[in-house]
Order: structure tokens, then C-alpha cells, then sequence
């Protein structure tokens, strides 16, 4: 559904059947019965998917009433098969509202599979997306082929329902920069590619780029209207060897490569203030719903929503630049971030990095903003909102590197028998990053009534039960996590034990609790955690505001990252409280 109507409005419900492995499946029909959580008008009560057809399509619904909305999907049995994403509906509509994209996928003509044309059919009728963008290797990309694909991004391009985004993937070695996402405000410009590597004509070979620093300076020196993201893929982008603080508006924090909060601490480290996206980067022609498979990708393709006035590439174009974005590992997942300053600030209209800009004076900042503030007391007040369709199970509130803050929807009172056990990490920063935690839990002295699988992709690698007392499992993780709940017969008896083979540990049930246990295993950031749960959550929503002292000296990127109990997570662009710049 969309994530944002006017009561007044009328929205659709898109549905998509998919097999086990994430693929578009409607080998059979399929009756279903939908239920709304909220009085809404139009809604009907059955369907079928038709044999043959893996979508269906739900016009004219209309809510009464504002508040969150959810819609589940029943068989006749009344087993719930699916949940939708969760739809805020608010009684005026604000200034921007929210929409769903994946800029950064391939289809076959490249290194993927399925034709482009039906890339770009896909995203906008079977994964249902807003937005999308088509980011061949440029090593790869012919001039036929470019041709052909600006013909496509305005064949499709449809302002007000679904936009394209023209551009390429500048595939240079992490050595010369690594890969960045290359995008056009216009379609039919100039591809200045890493290499001509896979490409035989070589008549256009004066306007390659052989380092992400040349790709600048050639954007710069051309006047065009061009904007990049630093992607974290085979060649990851290493951004303190290249970056233009007026091209290079985000980075990608999230893909089907897993997920990289590094290049996210670098970017602060660096001084850089960019935004955070998600997307795909598939290989299998399915932008904005891509599973990983069971090659090497080892997570589920990211989305990148975005606060927009209207639905066009001018608008997409003004809302990059702004960083009015966030990121999430694929849920549809609403979060607003506002920051409040005491004494009041001023927000600059670009990075000030760049020279003098207009600024004006605030007392709020909104996601994105880049704000200086010389109130007396250096504390501000972040507030957070998030919805989603599944419960959430905290909120990170964040200062740069540093996390200020947790909140839970739930105390420490409220815990019960259930425990989660998550592993994350990687080897590398490098294209085989792929840490294995295939492993195996015994608990002592007490036994497993349930146990649950959080982010196991691959149906081929289950988690397995071994009868009450045990369960094993064949996992990877490539910077991203997985790992499983377990409801415990008795809340505090015996002793668990998990061998992985990273690591082991053996641990009291007892000292499972509120706050998590981490056992590091070196790589990069590779990690295994045991906390506790409430035996229900059923929070949705939540809601706070946060006080965060400032460090007068450096940025402060204030930010928010949203974990769920499903295994998704999202991430905020950052709010930049900055230092005084010399020209102000």
C-alpha cells in the first residue's frame, strides 16, 4: 500500500504471490481473504489469484477514519499468509509524501539476468516500487545498449505514478575509487565509463574515466547535472580516496551484498555529510523485490524512501541533494526524525563546506538538514517516530559512531522466555566478505519449545530442530545478521551453549537478559549477541524524544536506526549539527 494517504483519499492494494525463494510464483490459484485493522471502505471479502498470475490488483479502497492500517491476507483455514506494509492516514496531507525506490539493480545485458525492458516492467508491476534506476557495468554497457536504455527510461518514465532514473555503475577498482552509482537528471547523456574492458568499439573511448577522481572532474568540467552514490559491491567505493562533496550526495549503507555501516562511520570520520540509501544492486532483473539466492549475495535487496513534493526526477534530483531520505534492508518501513534546538539555528541551504550559502534561522530541523547552533546549552531534542508491519524491537538514537541512546518498546519487567541469539559480521571490506557461522545450540538443564529463524534467506540452509535440547543451522553473513528466537520451557534454568564456527561460548540462562551479551570474533565487526525478549510484542509503533548533548568541536550526525523483530532495519539520513564555518 502506499505508506502516506489523506483520509479523503482513495489508495490501491498491489499483491504479489512468490515461492520460497522470493521468485513471482502463481502456478495455482490461490483464494485469499483480506482483513483490515481499521474501518475502510472498498475493501473485499475474498479474492483469487488466478492460475497463472503472481499479482493482483485492489483499487478504489478508502479509509474513514485517520490512524496506522494494516491489511492480512487468510487462506480458508484462516492461517494469516501476509501483512502488508503499514499505511499512516493522516487528516491533511503534508508538504512531501513518501515514496519507494531501488536505484541501483541489472538486468542481462549485463552482468544480470532477464531483459531490461522487463526490469523495468517488474519493478513497476510485480515489486510495485516508485522509483527505479538501472545501474549497468559501465565495462559492459555497448552504445546500442545505451541507446537502448535511454529509450527505455523515457518510455517508462511516468511522472505522478512511476519514475526512472537514467544512469550506470562507474565500476573502477577500489584502488581508483571503487564503484559509484552514476545518475542522470535527463536521459540520453554522455556514459563515461571506468574501462572499455567488455566493450569492443573503442570509437568512444576519450570520454572514459579511468579514476573516480577523473569521473569528477569530468562531471564538473562538463556542467552536467549529475548525482553519485558510493557502492559497496565487488569493488567497494572507498570514499577517502575520491569524493565530491557537490556530486557524491549518499552512500549506501544496504544491498543484496550485504549491509556496510562502515562506509557510513567512514563518510562521518571523513567529514563527509551525505545521505544514506538502500538499494539492491540484483543481478536477476527484479529490482525492488530481490532475494539473494543462493550465490553469493547474502542478504535481501535494500529500498531508499524518500519525502517528495511530487512524484518526478526533478523533485527525486532536489530531495538527493537535500539528503530528505532514508534506507531500509527492503521493509517498507515509515520513520520520521526531527531535531530541536534550544536557543534556536541556522540551517544552511548546502553543505557549507562548499563556501557561502543562504541560511535562515530554525528552531527544527527536519531529516537531512545541515544546521549550525551556538545556543548556551549544547543540548538538542531528538524525536522519532516509526511504523512498521512488524513489531519493533528498538531504536537506536545515534551521534556519528556513537550510539546515545536505546529505546525499546518494552522494560526489562516485561522480558519473558523468549531469547534471540544474533550473528553478524564479515570478513572484509572485499568482494568475498562472507563470514560462515554454520553452528549448532544445546541448551542444559532446561529444553526449547520454539524456535524461530530470523533471517535465514536460503531454504536450502534451514535451521533445524534436533529434538528439545538442540538445534543446528548452516549460515552466512555478509556484514548483515541472522541468527533465531527461542522460547525456553523455563525462563532461567541451565545453561545454553553455541558452537559456531567462528566461535563457541557458554553461557548461564540466568545472565540472559534486558541488556545484550556480545562476543566478539574479529573480521570486520564479526559478532555474536544473546538478549532477552517479552514472550509477546506486539508494539508497531513507537514514538520518543531524546536529549543529546552536542561536541561543540566536530559534525554531529544525528541519526536513527530501526531494528525490527522480522530482521529488517532502517536507517535515517542524518540531521548535521556543525560547527561554526569560517565564512558565517
Amino acid at each position: 500500500m502506499p505508506s502516506l494517504v489523506g483520509q479523503k483519499e482513495t489508495f490501491t492494494l498491489r499483491i504479489r504471490s512468490e515461492d520460497q525463494w522470493g521468485n513471482p510464483s502463481g502456478k495455482q490459484p490461490v483464494e485469499l481473504f483480506p482483513t483490515a485493522n481499521a474501518p475502510l471502505d472498498g475493501l473485499p471479502a475474498s479474492l483469487l489469484l488466478a492460475d497463472g498470475h503472481a499479482t493482483a490488483v485492489i483499487e478504489g479502497l478508502r479509509p474513514t477514519a485517520t490512524g496506522d492500517l494494516l491489511i492480512e491476507l487468510r487462506d480458508r483455514d484462516g492461517r494469516r499468509v501476509a501483512v502488508s506494509n503499514a499505511m499512516s492516514i493522516v487528516k491533511e496531507i503534508p508538504q512531501n509524501r513518501l515514496y519507494w525506490a531501488d536505484f541501483h539493480a541489472q538486468s542481462g545485458e549485463t552482468i544480470g539476468t532477464n531483459a531490461a525492458e522487463d526490469y523495468f516492467a517488474f519493478a513497476r508491476d510485480t515489486a510495485f516500487i516508485d522509483i527505479v534506476g538501472h545501474q549497468g557495468n559501465d565495462f559492459q554497457i555497448t552504445a546500442e545498449f545505451w541507446k537502448q536504455l535511454n529509450e527505455l527510461y523515457d518510455r517508462f518514465d511516468e511522472p505522478g505514478r512511476f519514475v526512472t532514473i537514467p544512469g550506470y555503475e562507474w565500476s573502477g577498482n577500489t584502488a581508483l575509487g571503487g564503484d559509484r552509482n552514476v545518475f542522470f537528471a535527463f536521459s540520453g547523456q554522455t556514459i563515461r565509463r571506468s574501462s572499455h574492458a567488455l566493450v569492443p568499439d573503442h570509437s568512444d573511448l576519450a570520454t572514459d574515466c579511468h579514476t573516480a577522481n577523473e569521473l569528477f572532474a569530468a562531471i564538473r568540467q562538463g556542467g552536467e547535472d549529475v548525482i553519485t552514490f558510493a557502492h559497496v559491491g565487488g569493488r567497494y567505493a572507498d570514499i577517502g580516496v575520491a569524493h565530491d562533496v557537490a556530486i557524491e550526495t549518499a552512500v549506501e549503507v544496504h544491498s543484496s551484498w550485504g549491509t556496510f555501516e562502515w562506509i557510513v562511520n567512514d563518510a562521518f570520520d571523513l567529514g563527509y555529510r551525505v545521505g544514506i540509501v538502500a538499494n539492491s544492486d540484483g543481478h536477476k532483473g527484479r529490482p525492488g523485490a530481490e532475494g539473494p539466492g543462493a550465490s553469493m549475495f547474502g542478504a535481501y535487496g535494500g529500498l531508499t524512501c524518500l519525502q517528495l513534493p511530487e512524484l518526478s526526477r526533478g523533485a527525486i534530483f532536489e530531495a538527493l541533494r537535500a539528503r530528505r531520505h532514508y534506507a531500509t534492508t527492503g521493509a517498507r518501513v515509515l520513520l520520521d526524525v526531527t531535531v530541536s534546538f534550544t536557543g534556536g539555528a541556522q540551517q544552511f541551504a548546502a553543505d557549507p563546506v562548499l563556501g557561502p550559502t543562504t541560511h535562515q534561522p530554525v528552531t527544527r530541523a527536519q531529516m537531512g538538514a545541515i544546521v549550525h547552533t551556538e545556543a548556551e546549552t549544547a543540548v538538542i531534542s531528538i524525536a522519532a517516530s516509526a511504523l512498521a508491519s512488524s513489531p519493533i524491537e528498538r531504536v537506536e538514537v545515534r551521534n556519528g559512531r556513537e550510539t546515545v541512546a536505546v529505546h525499546r518498546p518494552y522494560g526489562a519487567a516485561q522480558l519473558g522466555r523468549r531469547i534471540r541469539v544474533i550473528w553478524s559480521g564479515a570478513e572484509y571490506r572485499g568482494r568475498f566478505r562472507m563470514t560462515p557461522w554454520d553452528g549448532r545450540a544445546v541448551i542444559d538443564g532446561n529444553a526449547f519449545e520454539r524456535a524461530d529463524p530470523v533471517n535465514f534467506f536460503n531454504p536450502d540452509r534451514p535451521l533445524h530442530r534436533e529434538g528439545e535440547q538442540a538445534l543446528s543451522w548452516r549460515s552466512i553473513t555478509t556484514g548483515n545478521f541472522s541468527g533465531f528466537d527461542a522460547t525456553l520451557r523455563e525462563a532461567d534454568a541451565g545453561r545454553l551453549r553455541i558452537e559456531t564456527a567462528q566461535g563457541k561460548l557458554d553461557i548461564a540462562v540466568s545472565d540472559i537478559g534486558y541488556q545484550p551479551l556480545s562476543f566478539a570474533f574479529g573480521g570486520l565487526d564479526r559478532k555474536l549477541v544473546v538478549y532477552r525478549l517479552p514472550d509477546i510484542n506486539d508494539c508497531l509503533s513507537v514514538a520518543f524524544d531524546q536529549a543529546v548533548a552536542l561536541q561543540a568541536d566536530r559534525d554531529n550526525p544525528l541519526y536513527v536506526s530501526v531494528f525490527t523483530e522480522d530482521g529488517h532495519q532502517a536507517w535515517s539520513s542524518p540531521v548535521y549539527a556543525i560547527p561554526r564555518p569560517d565564512w558565517l
